[in-house]
């Protein structure tokens, strides 16, 4: 709670990740493609497979220029990694978020959080991605939180 505002900005949003993979974890394949809301994206699956996708783009594809793996298929389908998610095992899910999150990781460490990329024509700070994605993952640690309650009356941080 003293740390600078590299270590406080990337150890929260460590937490955040644990605490999505904790709510993810012990569910079998149907629960977590399982619809609670009118929404039949809005799974654990399906939250899951968006956390990995923008990990990925944040990080990789701005951060560190390298191909985005995700853009033809949104192109073709704006809520691809929603659907691509609910034909992936649970597992498989987890550790593909877990490997997005190591390499961002790594990403953020390489660099400075002034550092800054040319995003759509402006500039963009590794701190405003770090702080992007607090914000990103929280929101949606909401929705797992409410969908992991429905599934099986998990509660808790």
């Amino acid at each position: 709670m003293a740390g600078d505002e590299r270590a406080q900005l990337t150890g929260f949003l460590d937490f955040l990740r644990a605490s999505v993979l904790w709510k993810c974890s012990g569910l079998t394949d149907e629960q977590a493609r399982r619809s609670h809301v009118p929404s039949e994206l809005t799974t654990i699956a399906g939250l899951l497979g968006h956390l990995a996708l923008v990990e990925d783009y944040w990080f990789s594809v701005v951060l560190d220029g390298q191909p985005d793996r995700w853009a033809e298929a949104l192109e073709r389908d704006r809520d691809a990694e929603f659907r691509v998610a609910l034909e992936t095992p649970i597992d498989r899910l987890l550790a593909d978020y877990r490997a997005e999150t190591d390499r961002s990781r790594a990403v953020v460490t390489a660099r400075g959080f002034d550092d800054t990329v040319q995003y759509q024509g402006d500039p963009l700070t590794v701190r405003w991605v770090v702080t992007h994605m607090i914000e990103e993952t929280a929101r949606h640690l909401g929705h797992f939180d409410l969908l992991r309650e429905l599934t099986d009356g998990l509660t808790g941080e």
